[in-house]
């Protein structure tokens, strides 16, 4: 496996050159920080000082890929720096090494960093003054701490600065993708809610159609097939009725059409009749009493859904429907002949019995719908109970 050669960032390369062009600046016009006759200097002569520049130099060039090793040789470099005349260059440079230290290293050196250089600060102010009594001392001190301390702590805020801005980046992204999720989550809702609405409202008036045309085309009776014309011409207005309605609370912006009113338990009378005109014998036994207006539209449609399913479905006889008021629930039931009927049938795909089970859910009610056998024969019953407590709470 090949090696890669190794490539520093291109502004650290601009780093390094920048700061030995200026060291070699600086050398050439003979300025260092001190005169070589400093007791200090112990490498006397200008080229000495070129060593610990070029090292230092060198160093720039690992700021970031290698910031701790970069900060190691670096130091090295400058306590070399300090046994010649010194260049300003190389203290800048060092500077920066310990800077990119606490900004690029580990999170352990840069939190460490800032405490040893201050600690090194503090001993260089208080040493040398306890050693030299003279005010002047204090000055290595703070020297010591313009090189270490100074880019080091300004690195940790520079560090904690990038950090925050990471950590709200991060949490904007995470909120956006909830908020997508959430927007994702409601349209499915609402295009479930909205299937099951135009079930509901058209399936009645399509089956009552299918059944009725069918037996138009079967029979050859003229007085049989008026009726059921006039049968699928009724259904047919209320269908295209309520597909208008629909499509109005479907449409934004729409100021020509007045607001249409929410099917209420007051029209179950009308549901019966229309379901009677349909051919069914329909016996109605209707208690609600005052309800939520949630639970109010989802018995309406289980209702209109049950008597749908009992026109496609029953065999011949008497379909009852009840609801009476509990303390605590509205109870439904809905029963029909079972069996096969005489005559025409329309499809289902029963989507009308996982309609009925999702209103009920929706409210926390029970849903089930099975056939039973009584004293009547065999029944297909139809049973919902939908709790009003929870609901007329949540809208209080």
């Amino acid at each position: 496996m090949a090696v890669r050669p190794f490539r520093p960032p291109r502004f650290d390369v601009s780093v390094a050159l920048a700061g030995l062009a200026g060291g070699l600046l600086l050398w050439g016009f003979g300025l260092g920080v001190r005169p070589d006759s400093d007791p200090v200097v112990l490498f006397g002569g200008r080229w000495a000082l070129l060593v610990p520049l070029g090292v230092t130099a060198c160093c720039e060039l690992l700021r970031r890929t290698a910031p701790r090793t970069a900060l190691a040789v670096g130091t090295l470099a400058l306590a070399a720096d300090v046994m010649t005349q010194g260049s300003i260059a190389t203290i800048v440079m060092y500077t920066d090494l310990m800077y990119a230290a606490v900004v690029y290293g580990s999170p352990a050196t840069a939190r460490r960093l800032p405490w040893i250089t201050g600690v090194l600060t503090l001993a260089g102010m208080l040493v040398p003054y306890a050693v030299y009594r003279v005010p002047e001392a204090l000055l290595i001190g703070l020297v010591v701490g313009a090189v270490t301390f100074a880019p080091a702590s300004t690195g940790l805020i520079v560090r904690n600065h990038r950090d925050a801005a990471v950590a709200a980046r991060l949490q904007a992204e995470q909120t956006a993708l909830l908020a997508e999720m959430d927007r994702v989550q409601a349209v499915t809702a609402e295009r479930s809610r909205m299937a099951r609405e135009l079930h509901d409202l058209v399936a009645n008036h399509l089956s009552a159609i299918a059944i009725h045309s069918t037996a138009a085309l079967s029979l050859d009776d003229p007085a049989t097939s008026k009726d059921a014309l006039a049968v699928i011409r009724e259904n047919s207005v209320q269908g295209l009725s309520e597909m208008r309605r629909l499509i109005g609370i479907l449409r934004d912006g729409a100021d020509d059409r007045e607001p249409a009113a929410t099917p209420t338990l007051d029209g179950l009378g009308g549901l019966a009749d229309n379901a009677r005109a349909n051919g069914l014998d329909v016996a109605l036994d209707a208690e609600p009493g005052a309800v939520p207006a949630p639970v109010e539209l989802a018995a309406y449609r289980i209702v209109q859904e049950s008597l749908t399913n009992a026109l496609k479905h029953a065999a011949p006889g008497r379909v009852s429907v009840s609801l009476h008021r509990s303390p605590d629930a509205l109870e439904i039931r809905v029963t029909s002949p079972y069996g096969d009927r005489d005559g025409p049938r329309a499809p289902g795909s029963g989507a009308g019995l996982v309609g009925m089970r999702e209103r009920a859910a929706l409210l926390d009610g029970s849903f089930g719908a099975c056939p039973e056998g009584g004293p009547e024969g065999t029944l297909w019953v139809v049973r919902a109970t939908l709790p009003v407590t929870d609901v007329e709470q949540g809208e209080m």
